[in-house]
C-alpha cells in the first residue's frame, strides 16, 4: 500500500524540488484498479523572474491563480488537447512549480495499455507530459488538488538513478530562459521523453 508523502516534501526552493521528484511514485487510484509510474522527467519553472514560466512578472490569471497557493497543490493546464500536470512549490504567494514531463509505469499496466493504444511499445506510454496524463488517466478536474490527499498523490520509493540537466523543452520564445539547466530527469532510462540534449 502506497502513502503519500508528507506536506512538508514540498515546502522547498523549486530546483531542489524538481530534482527531488525524481524516483517519486505518482499514484492514482482508480475505481477499476490503482495506476502507478515512477518520475523520470521533470521540469522546474521559477516564477515571477522566469520568463519561461505562466507566471513570469508575477502574472495572476485564472489559470495560474494556483500557482500562488499551498505548496504540493496541483497545476494542471490544457495544451492543445493535452492536459498536463505540475507540482506547485513553496512558499504561498510565490509561484513556482514543477512540471511532470515523464514517468515509468509501475502498476496498471493494462489500464494505460488502454489509455494509449494497443499497438503503442510500452516506452511511448508515458515519455512526454501529455502521454503521462492520458496514461494515468488525469485530466483537468484534479486542478487546486493536493498531491498529499487521495486518489492523486505523490509516494515515497527508494528506485532512483543518476539525476541529470539540461535546458527545458519547448520554451524558444523564453529569452535567456531557454538556456537555465532546469529539465532534470534519469539518465538512460528509456520512458525519458524523446527530446534528448
Amino acid at each position: 500500500m502506497h502513502q503519500p508523502v508528507e506536506q512538508q516534501f514540498f515546502e522547498r526552493p523549486v530546483l531542489e524540488l524538481a530534482k527531488d521528484l525524481i524516483g517519486k511514485l505518482i499514484v492514482h487510484e482508480l475505481p477499476t484498479g490503482t495506476v502507478v509510474v515512477r518520475i523520470v522527467e521533470t521540469e522546474a519553472y521559477h516564477g515571477a523572474e522566469d520568463q519561461a514560466a505562466h507566471s513570469f512578472k508575477s502574472r495572476r490569471t485564472k489559470r495560474t491563480e494556483v500557482m500562488f497557493g499551498e505548496p504540493g497543490s496541483v497545476y494542471t493546464y490544457q495544451m492543445h488537447t493535452h492536459t498536463l500536470m505540475n507540482v506547485v512549490s513553496g512558499p504561498a504567494g510565490t509561484p513556482h512549480a514543477v512540471l511532470i514531463r515523464a514517468g515509468e509505469p509501475v502498476e496498471g499496466l493494462e489500464f494505460m495499455r488502454e489509455q494509449r493504444g494497443e499497438n503503442l511499445a510500452m516506452k511511448d506510454w508515458t515519455n512526454g507530459p501529455g502521454k503521462l496524463t492520458k496514461a494515468l488517466g488525469i485530466t483537468m478536474k484534479y486542478y487546486g488538488h493536493h498531491w498529499t490527499k487521495q486518489p492523486l498523490y505523490i509516494a515515497n520509493s527508494d528506485a532512483v538513478g543518476e539525476v541529470v540537466t539540461s535546458p527545458r523543452i519547448g520554451i524558444s520564445n523564453a529569452g535567456e530562459a531557454v538556456h537555465y539547466p532546469w529539465r532534470f530527469f534519469e539518465k538512460d532510462n528509456a520512458f525519458v521523453s524523446k527530446f534528448r540534449p
